[in-house]
């Protein structure tokens, strides 16, 4: 019997300006461009599992659509509340029907995530794990969706990163709205 079983992998996928902020000074995310185009419901199908850090979670792991919303958005959000959840926390213990947090042990419990059978998994945030994740080699994709803004100030995606990572670009999309997809995976040649 061949072992022929690949790990899932941990997509950082997210939006970022020009300047690159993954939100304003006041979390604000209002000039984040969502269309159709962009196909982040083919990306949501390609995952099965999400990755909060605890305020991340907070404010949008739990997020129901409005009635100003959009029938898109709609859908988008009942796609993403399919999804099982993973907070990691340090205070937050235990699980309910919606979540499981993680206290400890990150890179045991991530490798637990990666080996197990299911589509590949999505790093969502916030700033914090998303560092956490690259100081400890986790990040398997990066795929940066540069967003036509620049914001001068608010909360950087890259901050007090421990060690050099060496990136292959995978592939790039420019779409209508003047967003640019970025697609990296960590380059294991050098």
């Amino acid at each position: 019997m061949s072992n022929d079983v690949s790990t899932r992998s941990i997509i950082l996928d997210l939006a970022v300006t020009l300047d690159g902020f993954i939100e304003g000074k006041n979390g604000e995310v209002d000039w984040c461009i969502m269309d159709s185009e962009m196909g982040f419901t083919n990306f949501l199908n390609q995952i099965d599992t999400i990755l909060y850090g605890r305020k991340s979670y907070d404010l949008w792991g739990q997020y129901i659509p409005t009635m100003k919303d959009t029938n898109a958005e709609k859908e988008m959000w009942e796609l993403v509340q399919s999804k099982e959840k993973y907070v990691f926390s340090r205070t937050q213990k235990g699980s309910d029907k919606k979540v499981i947090f993680i206290n400890n042990n990150i890179p045991e419990e991530v490798n637990k995530l990666k080996n197990q059978t299911g589509k590949d998994i999505w790093l969502y945030g916030g700033a914090s794990l998303i560092q956490t994740f690259i100081d400890l080699g986790l990040v398997d994709e990066f795929r940066l969706s540069v967003h036509p803004v620049i914001l001068g100030e608010g909360r950087p995606l890259f901050t007090d990163v421990k060690q050099r990572l060496n990136l292959k670009l995978i592939s790039t999309r420019t779409y209508s709205s003047g967003v640019v997809q970025l697609i990296y995976h960590l380059n294991q040649d050098e």
